[in-house]
């Protein structure tokens, strides 16, 4: 996908603050420090869009980002981090819930794990989270570029396996270094990004949306 537009909008957290232009919503989810915000700078050509941190947790609103004046990217806060205080995980929590609930716009779910280690348990319950509302979810599986290619099958493995995916759920091998995966990466995601004639995101075959 070519990306002519690409800009912050603004950092949500709530409904109140949620865009009302009816555009299509790609959430992104992920362990805090897995590399969501380089992933999203480089599926977008943007090397500074998204900031990265060294400082894990630091994400704790809905940023939503518009592409293309078409579809938004909305990095939701990473979890895991022992450090955020259990008021913190709460309030998130909370926010989480009622974004993946509620959003009638939530069109998709990248779900980024890391390449290089077994899924947490925290990726087991986000994934399982997202499954319980119905989501479309694309598992990607980043930081390629840091372990050997003989070892990416056996990895690969082991991540379908504890986050229960089927042979035709997407879990796609990801570098924001090389660009690896990035192409196949849009590919999965294009038809979630377009709007039905009633102004709300795409129905699929799998399922609403809207989960409920």
């Amino acid at each position: 996908m070519k990306i002519n537009q690409a800009e912050y909008i603004i950092s949500a957290v709530g409904p109140g603050q949620y865009p009302k232009d009816g555009l299509p919503e790609i959430a992104l989810a992920g362990r805090s420090n897995v590399g969501k915000s380089s992933f999203i700078n480089k599926m977008l050509g943007r090397r500074n869009l998204v900031r990265t941190s060294e400082k894990p947790g630091k994400t704790q609103k809905l940023n939503y980002f518009k592409i293309n004046r078409s579809f938004y990217f909305v990095d939701v806060p990473g979890y895991g981090y022992a450090k955020v205080s259990k008021q913190d995980k709460a309030a998130w929590g909370r926010m989480l819930e009622a974004y993946f609930s509620e959003r009638e716009m939530l069109s998709a779910v990248v779900h980024v794990v890391d390449l290089r280690h077994p899924p947490s348990k925290d990726d087991v319950t986000m994934h399982d989270y997202l499954a319980y509302f119905n989501h479309p979810v694309i598992t990607i599986a980043t930081k390629a570029d840091k372990i050997k290619k003989g070892q990416y099958q056996k990895n690969r493995q082991i991540i379908a396996r504890d986050l229960k995916l089927s042979p035709d759920d997407p879990l796609i091998l990801f570098s924001s270094v090389t660009g690896m995966g990035k192409d196949e990466a849009w590919k999965a995601l294009e038809p979630y990004l377009k709007v039905s004639r009633t102004g709300s995101a795409v129905e699929h075959i799998s399922g609403s949306a809207d989960p409920d």
